[in-house]
C-alpha cells in the first residue's frame, strides 16, 4: 500500500486549525437568525436517511465551490447574500475541509464543529423530505 504524504485526518486537523468552528448548542441558538445560512453539504441519501436542519440550503459537497463562486456559470445567488454561513456535514470533517477550501477562495464561513451527528441529541429540530409517490 503506497503511504500518503498527507492523510485525511491531517487534511482536517489543519482546516480546523484556521477556520471557524461553531459548537452545535451555538447553532441551534442562531437558527432564528435571519442572517445566518445554514448549509448542509451532505448527500441526498443522508437528508433522506437522517433528515435535515429545518431552513437548511442544501448544497451537495462536490458542486460548492462554483455554486460560491460569481464567475461560475454554476453560481447560486444565495452566496452573494451578506450573511454568515455555516457548513455542515454528518461529522465536521468534510465541511471543515469545505470551508477551508471556501476561505482560500475569499469566502468567509465557519462549520458545524460535530456535524449533524449530534445536532437532534443536543435539542435541534429535524425535517424529513416529503416521501415521493
Amino acid at each position: 500500500m503506497k503511504k500518503l504524504k498527507l492523510s485525511s485526518s491531517d487534511m482536517v486537523k489543519a482546516a480546523r486549525a484556521r477556520i471557524e468552528e461553531v459548537e452545535t448548542a451555538d447553532l441551534i441558538a442562531m437558527l432564528e437568525n435571519p442572517n445566518v445560512v445554514v448549509v448542509d453539504i451532505r448527500d441526498p441519501r443522508e437528508r433522506q436517511r437522517t433528515g435535515f436542519i429545518p431552513g437548511s440550503f442544501h448544497a451537495p459537497r462536490g458542486m460548492i465551490e462554483f455554486w460560491v463562486d460569481p464567475d461560475s456559470p454554476y453560481f447560486k445567488d444565495i452566496f452573494g447574500e451578506d450573511k454568515k454561513f455555516v457548513f455542515h456535514c454528518a461529522s465536521g470533517w468534510r465541511s471543515s475541509l469545505t470551508v477551508a477550501t471556501l476561505q482560500d477562495m475569499g469566502f468567509e464561513a465557519a462549520h458545524l464543529k460535530e456535524g449533524f451527528s449530534t445536532w437532534e441529541k443536543q435539542g435541534g429540530s429535524v425535517e424529513f423530505p416529503e416521501k415521493k409517490g
